[in-house]
């Protein structure tokens, strides 16, 4: 097949002292993949581009999105701006919500998604007694729509209660949306009345049963006094075998260091991966508390420990967060500011640390590696954080996105 060259692209390298330092190179893109780097000459036939000006970043993974719920802000208010006051916001207005007017919001903002830097998105998608399997149906169809451009993993967002006699109804839906398209089971333990341990044991099972991934939204508060992520670490470690992620954890960020470390490395130890969601998460958390908390998760503690942290944004223009641009630019920021990570450290984390988060190959400018790429005008990985520029090119598979 004909290949592309790619000139004078800058790179990002990060070298032995934890230090990163820009190399301009030439990249070769051949079926698919990067097949050399460095001072390459034209070969007869070959596709150039000029990335001279352009920073060239392995393309990013968005590891947790609600597709479903994208773009609701005009038509579904949360005056009180906190999580209850969106999900009962949700709740109130289920009867708005068709599968078809979903799939062209979730469509929408998928391939919004691609053209900014995205070569991946898992979505979770409602499954609730209230909502039904709409969500799964719609998500469903916009995987086949937009597979050109992106790859979308659904992860079934089981609803509350799932134990006892009242949640017979709702595990049944779980199992049904298994049946239905889903791909990962994801559900609340912490918001289950008789606390998280035997929602996340029922949820662990359906995984098993369906040898399926894990990923559940945890702990998603700012009380100190719920750890369902130490409960998650210790079933987990008990001889569950599917990947496990962890998404918000935001209570572990409320607690002192030393217990952050400790359970950091339970987590570390069961193999789970966590995921911090800034914007959602800052918008959300701390309304009324004095003095107001981040209401991220332990970023720096969970590194320590060896956990892989992703970032992702989460909701996107809905009750849950009335802002974002479905921009990778614009969670690394975030991590920036909120999260103190470095700029390289920054786009790590939306792009390999979310890809291995979510089991999507990790890319990186070498042979042998997925051409999976975006490329910004901007002369370092800093300062194409720092203005998102609009002028940036993809490639998916080693192909240029037309936008």
């Amino acid at each position: 097949m004909t290949s592309t060259l790619l000139q004078r692209a800058t790179t990002v390298r990060g070298e032995s002292d934890g230090r990163v330092s820009h190399l301009v190179v030439d990249v070769r893109i051949r079926d698919g993949l990067i097949v050399a780097v460095g001072d390459l000459d034209p070969l007869d036939g070959e596709t150039i581009e000029s990335l001279d000006g352009y920073v060239l970043l392995p393309a990013a993974v968005e590891p947790h999105a609600h597709l479903d719920k994208a773009f609701l802000s005009e038509r579904i208010s949360n005056p009180t701006g906190d999580l209850l006051g969106a999900i009962e916001a949700m709740r109130d207005n289920r009867h708005l919500l068709a599968v078809d007017e979903t799939i062209d919001r979730a469509e929408r903002a998928a391939r919004l998604m691609a053209t900014n830097g995205f070569h991946s998105v898992r979505s979770h998608a409602d499954t609730t007694t209230e909502h039904g399997l709409r969500s799964i149906e719609a998500l469903v169809d916009v995987k086949q729509r937009v597979a050109d451009v992106i790859d979308v993993e659904i992860v079934a967002l089981c609803g509350w209660p799932v134990t006892g006699p009242d949640g017979a109804d709702q595990r049944a839906l779980l199992r049904a949306a298994m049946q239905a398209g889903a791909d990962v089971v994801g559900g609340v333990p912490h918001l289950e009345a008789g606390g998280p341990r035997a929602a996340t044991e029922f949820l662990l099972q359906v995984a098993t049963d369906h040898s399926r991934a894990v990923d559940l939204h945890t702990d998603e508060t700012l009380d100190p006094t719920v750890l369902g992520l130490v409960d998650l670490a210790e079933l987990v470690e008990a001889g569950f075998e599917q990947p496990v992620t962890a998404s918000h954890c935001v209570s572990l960020g409320m607690q002192d260091h030393e217990t952050q470390l400790r359970i950091a490395r339970r987590v570390a130890a069961a193999g789970i991966s966590v995921i911090a969601l800034p914007h959602t998460n800052l918008y959300l958390q701390g309304r009324g508390h004095s003095p107001m908390p981040r209401g991220l998760t332990a970023v720096t503690a969970l590194r320590e420990a060896g956990v892989t942290v992703a970032a992702g944004a989460d909701n996107l223009q809905d009750p849950f967060n009335p802002v974002g641009r479905a921009c990778p630019f614009e969670t690394a920021g975030l991590m920036i500011l909120g999260a103190h990570l470095l700029p390289h450290e920054a786009w790590s984390a939306v792009s390999n640390e979310s890809a291995r988060a979510t089991g999507r190959p990790e890319v990186a400018i070498v042979p042998g590696s997925p051409a999976h790429l975006v490329a910004a005008r901007a002369s370092t990985v800093r300062e194409a954080i720092a203005f998102g520029p609009v002028d940036r090119i993809v490639w998916r598979h080693g192909s240029r996105l037309v936008k």
